[in-house]
């Protein structure tokens, strides 16, 4: 697959989400840079905001199989992974897989369960494999989770440990829809008279893997790089920060930055790139000192003050598709 195919595809991709969530195309766009970046999805907002329903839409605008696990306090590692029956017809005991044998995991209200429960994904999500009684399981490719959360509920909730909110590549709040989108939502509902959003299937998994590999493709000058290390190196030194961003906050810009440029329809990173989806890659791998706990944006602000101050590299513009010797200098 071409580059100029994968634009074309993800717009089309977007357009049919956009069927059952009206006004929301910027982060429709994130959240389909991340599944591109071959990453895991984080979805982090209020009740009723359709989180739920942006992953299912996304599972059938896709083509892929689809399971959904209700996270809950009693939730056991066993009902994530599965595990080994005994049955006596044939006197053996017989794996029985759990939901994590899919292709989109919509993993919903994931704090919600206890951190035992939740370390149930950590191997899955990272490795792609499942390990029961000893045996490697691989799981279906492409395996992608999207999960969401609350972040103003405590009660009866477990906040995910780091080393399981790093291995989410990307972190996007919905948000409340305008009063235009809340109006048009209503006008579709109205119309269509049924609750139920049709959304119609127009890629599959092969269709999905041939725009990561595609994506692969496009390029980053050294000193874009060096200026993804510089963002990332900052979270480390920011007094505010206890603890900065790993390496994979490193991989994460460069992941997403090169599928944004892709769903841009160029073969090449720009730096607005990189600021475009900086926040989202970096704001939920920093713990911050205890002063600002409280804040539920100061991860954000941190991230966003550090864009401000770290010098942006000039680096040379290639014509898309295909770089040639002509360049101009962007900023």
């Amino acid at each position: 697959m071409q580059l100029n195919e994968v634009s074309q595809k993800a717009q089309t991709i977007i357009r049919e989400v956009e069927k059952a969530v009206v006004g929301k195309h910027d982060v429709l766009k994130m959240i389909l840079t991340g599944i591109l970046a071959d990453g895991h999805v984080l979805l982090e907002d209020l009740p009723g905001l359709a989180k739920t329903l942006t992953a299912n839409s996304f599972s059938q605008a896709l083509g892929l199989s689809f399971k959904r696990i209700q996270f809950t306090p009693d939730l056991l590692p066993s009902d994530v992974t599965g595990t080994h029956i005994f049955n006596p017809k044939t006197a053996d005991f017989e794996l029985k897989k759990g939901p994590v044998f899919t292709q989109l995991l919509l993993g919903d209200e994931i704090n919600r369960a206890p951190p035992k429960t939740q370390a149930a994904l950590l191997e899955a999500m990272q490795e792609q494999q499942v390990t029961l009684e000893g045996k490697r399981l691989p799981l279906p490719n492409p395996f992608i989770v999207i999960a969401t959360q609350n972040p103003i509920e405590y009660e009866g909730t477990f906040p995910l440990p780091e080393a399981q909110v790093d291995r989410f590549l990307i972190r996007v709040s919905i948000g409340y829809p305008t009063p235009e989108s809340e109006v048009a939502m209503l006008n579709r509902r109205r119309e269509r008279q049924q609750e139920k959003v049709e959304i119609d299937q127009v890629a599959d998994a092969d269709t999905l893997i041939a725009m990561r590999q595609a994506v692969e493709t496009v390029h980053v000058e050294p000193d874009l790089e060096r200026y993804m290390v510089d963002l990332v190196n900052a979270t480390r030194k920011d007094p505010q920060v206890h603890v900065g961003a790993s390496p994979r906050g490193s991989l994460a810009l460069l992941k997403l930055s090169r599928a944004k440029a892709a769903l841009d329809n160029r073969d090449f990173v720009l730096p607005d790139d990189i600021k475009d989806i900086t926040v989202s890659a970096l704001a939920h791998r920093l713990v911050l000192e205890p002063d600002l706990w409280l804040k539920p944006t100061a991860a954000e602000g941190v991230v966003e003050e550090i864009l401000r101050r770290t010098p942006v590299p000039k680096v040379p513009v290639y014509p898309t598709p295909t770089p040639t010797p002509t360049r101009q200098i962007a900023e």
